[in-house]
């Protein structure tokens, strides 16, 4: 169950991140507030994704936020940093359109890398009692 509610989390994190570099794209925003806004949004969308089933279970927003907080905080940010990594990593990656293979392709490694990274760290998380151990219980 806690790797399942970890994949909720990395699904909510990965929608929010497109979403983010998608908008800031289409705006032609700059590099650094589209990665802003994909992180911010990446937080967003991960916690959700916990703490929509944790209320389910029957807790209240103040305490299912909390529980969101303790489970996602440390693979969120894992995700974030190493996904935004390799978007400024790939040449091009970040200046290029919604049109361009290359932008669509960078944004694909980018998550597939970061999920490799994330899921052995929330897994050492889960076996010491944290990050989504923390939300087992609540997850149906």
């Amino acid at each position: 169950m806690a790797i399942s509610a970890t994949l909720h989390c990395l699904t909510g994190c990965a929608i929010g991140e497109v979403l983010g570099v998608v908008i800031g794209t289409a705006l032609g925003w700059e590099t650094a507030p589209t990665i802003a806004l994909a992180i911010a949004l990446a937080f967003v969308f991960g916690y959700s994704f916990t703490i929509a089933p944790v209320m389910r279970a029957g807790l209240g927003l103040g305490a299912a936020l909390g529980v969101a907080l303790a489970a996602d905080t440390i693979s969120i940010t894992v995700m974030e940093i190493v996904d935004n990594a390799i978007l400024l990593l790939i040449p091009g990656a970040m200046d290029a359109g919604l049109d361009s293979v290359l932008f669509w392709a960078s944004l694909a490694i980018a998550l597939a890398v970061a999920f490799v990274v994330t899921v052995p760290v929330n897994r050492a998380l889960i076996r010491r009692g944290k990050g989504h151990a923390v939300v087992h219980r609540y997850h149906h």
